[in-house]
């Protein structure tokens, strides 16, 4: 835990005192998305941050969100290779090919789920006990996973539809950012059970 000089509050460690993952760690992580552009969102970024730290994705978001038509999955699944080319040249974001053709790929993707299951809300919910998500009680970041057998089932169906950069490990974080799984620990004041 880290405690705020200016307001005493706890947090939990990882966001450390950077005002940008201060802001991420209490407005939005480990809180439930039920928005589908919102999911999207955090598919495109999640998958660009494999590699790098979290806190790099986060100030690059803003250059994110123009450069993927606001997250829209519907225009990102109908980007060209002229698009890609013009992503490769875009210095706000990672400009690594592979990253950003997975970018449009899953967008593809994504929409598909979406139109077989309803919503990828309720394709990832299928994957829930009772369709709820989890809520751990983890005392100390030590005890928080990578990955879990729930990431594991996730991640491997993902991959086998086709999904690309989004692993186990890439999963959970994505599981964890937008909360379906509510890691915040129990004495941090955002976790689930003191909000």
């Amino acid at each position: 835990m880290t405690h705020d000089s200016e307001t005493g509050m706890k947090r939990c460690g990882w966001c450390g005192t950077d005002p940008l993952y201060i802001r991420y760690h209490d407005e939005e992580w480990g809180r439930e998305v039920r928005d589908e552009r919102t999911l999207f969102e955090f598919l495109i970024l999640e998958s660009a941050q494999a590699g790098l730290s979290w806190l790099t994705i986060l100030r690059r978001r803003e250059h994110y969100r123009a450069a993927f038509s606001n997250f829209d999955p519907v225009q990102v699944a109908h980007y060209t290779d002229q698009d890609v080319e013009c992503l490769m040249q875009n210095p706000g974001i990672i400009r690594n090919r592979k990253k950003v053709e997975a970018a449009i790929e899953n967008a593809r993707l994504f929409l598909e789920i979406g139109r077989e299951y309803g919503s990828f809300r309720n394709y990832l919910l299928s994957f829930f006990p009772d369709r709820k998500p989890i809520v751990n009680r983890w005392k100390t970041l030590a005890e928080i996973p990578a990955h879990t057998p729930l990431s594991d089932a996730i991640s491997r169906d993902l991959k086998r539809r086709g999904f690309r950069f989004f692993g186990s490990t890439i999963c959970y974080a994505y599981l964890q950012a937008t909360g379906y799984v509510d890691d915040h620990l129990v004495d941090c004041p955002c976790h689930r059970s003191l909000r």
